[in-house]
């Protein structure tokens, strides 16, 4: 089978390799649209805490696909089945796992990090991770799934989020413009805000879906944030932008008694002056990963059509050049490359 596989730091082949066996507990799926998200990318760079991977590794872990083959053990699903998986195993025994908070299990393996990944024609899944696509919803379409879980879970699950409060979402990269999307179905006035590296890309496509934008290369954020708020400060702030100066921005943002979702992953310390979101009680939350819910959830939405992938998926980019997309991505050329193995 073909499949891309990460031999170094920015150096990706697609390469032939056997298809992978499959246990008595396992299903065969049979790759058709795979995602390319920032995990990856930093995976790709091969530095920021990204070294553990053990290389050769086949990358990817945001897929949609069709069940091919089934172990003998397992009744749940039969060839055909139209699937997305959960990327992430957890231990099932764990403090966290058995306190009903397993996206923070403490043993939990990555897919296309800790194991072989969704970049190639074939990868296996454990079914108990397996999520049947409604019918209505295009492979390519579902592969967005697990980010927009992710999305799912930081405005559903861990913000206070109500109908016509305003949001800043920080950051336009692909977890950013689903966490936009989702709560602007919410009924909320949403700001999106990018650099100036956004300006031809990430930012056009947020107003495509009808989302207003503030480039912070043109436009201050103090004033724009004045205007949008009639002076009070954002009801809520979502950080998608993974860098430290993300939560700083944040508490200059949000109004008093208002809230802060850090949902990116910041390779620096941030210095927080504490004292002030104390005195204004600004609630700062997190949100990691997403569980079984936010999956069944993000699904919802890609049935009914709240969130629109058209917009938003990219399937420009070929499988003979895995470089290109990576590239794109880490420029902010693109927001959401799909790599596309089969047509539906």
């Amino acid at each position: 089978m073909k499949a891309i596989v990460q031999t170094g730091a920015e150096s990706v082949d697609l390469t032939e390799r056997d298809r992978p066996d499959v246990e008595d507990d396992e299903v065969l799926v049979a790759v058709h649209a795979t995602g390319v998200c920032g995990s990856d990318a930093h995976a790709y760079l091969y530095r920021g805490g990204y070294e553990w991977v053990q290389l050769p590794r086949v990358m990817g872990h945001e897929y949609a696909g069709t069940v091919e083959v089934v172990g003998s053990g397992v009744a749940e699903f039969t060839p055909g089945d139209r699937v997305v998986e959960d990327p992430t195993r957890r231990c099932g025994r764990c403090f966290q796992c058995r306190n009903g908070q397993e996206n923070v299990c403490q043993n939990f393996s990555v897919k296309g990090m800790h194991r072989d990944g969704s970049y190639a024609e074939y990868t296996v899944a454990e079914p108990d991770n397996l999520h049947v696509v409604p019918d209505d919803v295009s492979l390519r379409d579902a592969a967005i799934t697990e980010p927009l879980s992710v999305a799912a879970r930081a405005v559903y699950t861990q913000s206070r989020l109500t109908p016509g409060e305003t949001v800043l979402v920080e950051g336009p990269g692909p977890i950013g413009v689903l966490v936009a999307a989702v709560a602007d179905a919410q009924g909320a006035s949403v700001l999106v805000s990018g650099l100036g590296t956004d300006a031809d890309y990430r930012l056009p496509l947020v107003e495509r879906l009808g989302i207003e934008t503030v480039d912070l290369s043109k436009r201050d954020l103090d004033a724009t944030a004045a205007e949008f708020t009639d002076g009070i400060g954002f009801d809520l702030v979502f950080d998608t932008t993974g860098h430290r100066s993300g939560v700083e921005t944040a508490t200059e943002q949000v109004r008093k008694g208002g809230q802060i979702v850090v949902v990116g992953l910041p390779g620096e310390a941030s210095t927080l002056q504490m004292a002030d979101l104390v005195r204004n009680e600004v609630e700062i939350a997190t949100s990691y990963g997403s569980v079984w819910r936010d999956f069944e959830q993000a699904l919802s939405l890609l049935d009914a059509g709240t969130v629109d992938p058209a917009q938003i998926v990219d399937t420009s980019f070929s499988t003979d050049d895995p470089e290109a997309a990576f590239a794109a991505f880490l420029d902010s050329e693109t927001t959401k490359p799909v790599f596309t193995f089969r047509e539906d």
